[in-house]
């Protein structure tokens, strides 16, 4: 194996792992989200669980975070929950960024 074919090798691996963490991390935050979110619609206990697992569910509509926030708009606007669009987006990149801190201390 030449010194390009290990360096390739390694890109790989290293892009693959990014790829996981992406999408451990992206799961992890819309499940919080989704907990965030049942407690603004009043849900708790197993409804909030199920409602949770439904968030995790809407992102594999369409790719990107819109059907996630989508999702989350319309449940809000069929409860009247005041929240802005800016407070949901706001709040999906908090949930990341701990999403992502809680999977990196996982290790």
């Amino acid at each position: 194996m030449t010194n390009f074919d290990k360096r390739q090798e390694g890109f790989e691996k290293k892009f693959a792992h990014d790829e996981e963490l992406r999408f451990k991390a992206g799961a992890r935050r819309n499940r919080l989200l989704g907990l965030w979110a049942a407690e603004k619609l009043g849900l708790s206990g197993e409804a909030a669980s199920a409602y949770a697992k439904e968030v995790v569910m809407a992102d594999f509509e369409e790719a990107g975070d819109h059907d996630v926030f989508k999702k989350i708009r319309a449940d809000f606007d069929a409860k009247s929950v005041a929240q802005s669009d800016h407070q949901i987006r706001r709040t999906m990149d908090e949930l990341m960024e701990k999403a992502i801190a809680e999977i990196k201390a996982a290790g």
